[in-house]
Formats: C-alpha cells, structure tokens, sequence
C-alpha cells in the first residue's frame, strides 16, 4: 500500500477518535444562564455497554452539559457510574467551570462488571441527592436524575426510584436500547413523553435539544423580580450574576404596546416591547437591584436585563409587570365621632406631593345654608362643628390638585338627636296595691314615654310589666302592682330613648295579680 495513502487513513482514524472524546459544539462559558439546581447523571458502565457505547455516552453529556452555567448559584452536575460496585466520579460540588467539567468527562473510564443499579440508586437517595449531607444538594432547590442505561437488566428499580420521586427527585431515563420499556416508563417522573428518550447510540444528538430543555424546565429559576410596584414607580432585583467580574448590567424598560403609539422618553425601540421606545439605564456590575420610576399608572412594563462583561457571555433575563392603578384623592370618605352638634369627617389616600388644599362644602338637607372649609394638604380629617342637631348634612370633600385638576366625592352625615333626661319622677301609694305616677318632661322632638314596673321581692320575682304613653301625658296610674315594685318612666325621641328615672313603690300587699289605669 503507497505510504501516502496510509497516512491519509491513519488521520482519518486519528480524527474520528478525537471527534468521540471531544464535544460537538463549542459554547462560551455561561450562554445559559438560566436555571439553579442540582443534576446528577447516572450513567450504566457495566459489561453490557461497550467501550464505544460509553465514550458515546459521555460525549453525549459534553455537549448536553456545555452552555450550563456551573457554581454555587447556578447548575451543579454530578457523575455517578453504574457497576458491580458503583462509584461516584465527581460530586455536585466539585466543578464549578465548563472547562473543569469538560476535563472530567474526557477522563471517566467504564467500571465493567454487573448492572447493579439499585446500589446506585442507594448512593443517590442517601448521599448525593440527599440535602445538607457532604457533597450532596442543595435545601430548597430542583434536584434531578437522569438515567443513561443501555436497557439491559436495570435490575429492581421501580421502588428505589419511586422513593426518590417521593422526596422531590425528578427522574428523566435515556436508553440506548430497546427493552424494558415498561419498566423505565414507570420510574421516570411524568410527562413520560417528555423525560423517557429511547435513541441508537450513534443518534443520541437527536435528543440533546428536547433533554436539555426537559431539564431546563425543571430547574429554570426566575432570576429577575419586581417589587414595590406603586403607580409611578417599582423595584427590579436579580441574582448578582457579574459578581466578582468587569463589566456592567444594562437595564431597558418601556411600555408593552397594545397596538397604539409607543411609549415616551426612551433611548430606542425595542421588539420586546412591541416596537415602544424604552428608557436605558446603566448598574454597576457590584449591584442587584434599582429603582424604575417615571412609570404611568395601571401600565404593563417589559424590562429587559443585560449582564455586560468581557470575561464571560450571559443570556439577557426579561421580565413584565403591571404599574398599579392611580388612586386619585379622595378615593374614601368616612364619617366618625357623631355628636348632637359635630361630627368628624376623613378621607383618603393622603397625598400631599400632588394636593394642594381640600375643600369642603356642607349643608343641612334638603335645603340647609351651604357652609364650607379648607384643610391643609397634609391632613385627611376635619371637625365639622356648629351643626344641628338630629339633622341629616350633605358633606363634599374636593381635593384641589397641583394639576389644577379636581376630584370630589360626597357623603351623608347625622348628628344625633338631643335626647333630654326626664326632669322629675313622682310615686304616690293608693290603698295597698295601686300606685299613681306623676313625671315631668317636655322637649322638642318627644315621642312618647315608656313606662316600666318589675317586682323586687323575691316570691314575685320575673313579675314585669310595661306600657308605652302619648307625649301629652304625665301621669298614669297602676293597679294590682307587688309589693316593693320598681317604676321607671323613660322620654322617647325620633332615635333613641332618653335617660329616665325609677322609684320604688313602698306600700305593703298580697295581690299577685297587676296591671294599670291610666
């Protein structure tokens, strides 16, 4: 065979062996920086997956894992081997790089031996996956399994892998085989047709798009919030993702268009928000938050964070929210401290940076003398005095606003009616078991009297009786009433009943029976 020729195959054999052990893709460090959480890959290395199926295996991982960002706030990734003794080649905490990552993929060799896939899973449930143990994961984040097997003899592992599912283990399975589908769909966590990947060995890159995503979904974090949002304003936070690097976050906000015109006073359009112009603003790389204002109230915002830095490539996080509604004042008027000749009126929301003065009218219905007052910005109540009372009032709060703008509202109010006491209460014993009643009370307004009598002593006691009588009347007289019986006569107003009076009947009887003459 010509020398030139053997050459030429012995490269081509060379550069296929390299194409195996090396990724398929090259990505900067940190493209994807998208999710928090804590992925483990259990990968089948026993006597039925060849040498060329298991630097498959892990090639496949490579370029799976490449756009991951790695470290304590981002994607954690560990590597246990299946065997006749499983082994954990690399814990979740350590590497917190691509390029470290990269490295100890390339140099993982097969364990041979028995598919013992249970004693892994054992290794998974107790130490790897289990939170707050050595090297394990992390409380309070996405933690998930995902399964390379060869589909040879998985052994007994729906029970294991049910109890990781239990503990919030999320289970994906990829099989290079074709056998025992029905055990390996019921130990993946549902969607099946999401997390169950059967593929040849030479095609895994088919699936390498759809697993990644299915992990993705899982441990995706929502890295970018909005607080305190008020009408004008809101608070954006993230992650500090430049921490420890150069560089700079650029902030772009501007109103989701609904099909109008844009928004105002920005720097540029943008297709996120539908083509709007929006506001630019620039943070320093050792800050994680700022304040958003000059919003328009009950608005829908589209905010856009960008991590700038020549050290490495970050995805841009986005994020809507909604401005609140404007709540001009007054949006509530209340009424407290009713009284014969005042009542206190309040109102609401305060606001004295747009408020200049409230203003308020107010007049006896139905056709009162209109009386007004004015209050300073920086008081939401008043002291209505001088008032009728028992009189209905029609009361009108007008916030005079630095726009020239103004916004009323109105309410009704009553002050209570004077409900004079009774003046005199008179008892005067007829014979043994009468008595005649003399009172004296006369006020605007009285409706009537209401009179009361209650045995006291205790072998008549529950014996009660009352009556009402005509305003006109000031005296009455009571018949067959117990001994020691208690009288009381109260004034009745429109709305209440005044204070009376009570005496007591002495005069000594046997008659049980009672009632009254008027």
């Amino acid at each position: 065979m010509d020398s030139h020729m053997l050459t030429w195959m012995m490269m081509v054999v060379v550069f296929s062996l390299l194409r195996l052990s090396a990724p398929q893709i090259s990505a900067p460090e940190g493209v994807l920086n998208c999710c928090e959480g804590d992925v483990l890959f259990l990968v089948d290395s026993s006597g039925s997956v060849t040498s060329y199926e298991h630097a498959r295996m892990l090639s496949f991982l490579s370029e799976l894992l490449l756009p991951f960002s790695l470290g304590k706030d981002q994607v954690r990734v560990g590597l246990l081997q299946v065997g006749t003794k499983p082994r954990l080649e690399f814990g979740l905490n350590r590497h917190n790089t691509q390029s470290g990552l990269q490295a100890a993929l390339k140099n993982i060799k097969p364990l041979r031996g028995d598919t013992n896939t249970v004693a892994a899973l054992k290794m998974a449930k107790e130490w790897v996956l289990r939170p707050g143990t050595s090297d394990g994961a992390r409380e309070g984040l996405p933690r998930v399994l995902v399964w390379l097997t060869d589909g040879v003899k998985p052994g007994d592992v729906i029970g294991p892998m049910a109890e990781l599912r239990e503990e919030g283990v999320a289970v994906l399975v990829v099989s290079t085989g074709h056998s025992n589908y029905k055990v390996l769909r019921e130990v993946v966590s549902p969607p099946v047709e999401n997390h169950l990947h059967f593929v040849d060995i030479d095609d895994m890159n088919i699936i390498t798009k759809d697993l990644r995503d299915a992990i993705i979904e899982i441990i995706k974090a929502e890295r970018l919030h909005v607080r305190d949002v008020s009408t004008s304003s809101a608070s954006l936070h993230w992650r500090p993702i430049l921490s420890g690097l150069s560089g700079h976050y650029e902030i772009r906000f501007g109103e989701v268009s609904t099909g109008g015109g844009g928004g105002g006073g920005g720097s540029g359009t943008s297709p996120s928000t539908g083509g709007s112009q929006y506001q630019r603003l620039i943070q320093s790389a050792e800050l994680n938050s700022i304040r958003l204002t000059g919003l328009k109230p009950d608005t829908t915002y589209s905010v856009n964070l960008i991590p700038e830095s020549n050290e490495l490539t970050f995805n841009t996080l986005s994020t809507t929210f909604t401005t609140k509604p404007e709540v001009v004042s007054p949006a509530v008027v209340t009424v407290s401290d009713s009284g014969e000749t005042s009542v206190r009126v309040s109102w609401g929301p305060l606001q004295p940076e747009t408020v200049t003065s409230y203003y308020i009218e107010y007049s006896a219905l139905p056709r009162g003398n209109l009386q007004t007052v004015t209050v300073d910005r920086t008081q939401n109540s008043t002291l209505l005095r001088n008032l009728q009372p028992g009189t209905t009032y029609l009361v009108t709060v007008t916030a005079r606003h630095a726009s020239g703008k103004e916004k009323s509202m109105s309410v009704k109010v009553c002050t209570q009616e004077v409900t004079p006491a009774l003046d005199d209460l008179q008892l005067t014993t007829v014979g043994s078991d009468s008595v005649q009643v003399d009172w004296r009370g006369s006020a605007a307004g009285l409706r009537g009297y209401w009179l009361t009598w209650e045995a006291q002593q205790s072998s008549v006691a529950g014996q009660r009786s009352s009556l009402y009588l005509p305003p006109d009347s000031l005296s009455t007289r009571l018949t067959h009433i117990p001994p020691s019986a208690r009288v009381c006569v109260s004034p009745i107003y429109r709305t209440a009943r005044g204070d009376g009076l009570c005496c007591t009947a002495q005069f000594h009887s046997d008659a049980l029976e009672y009632g009254f003459q008027s």
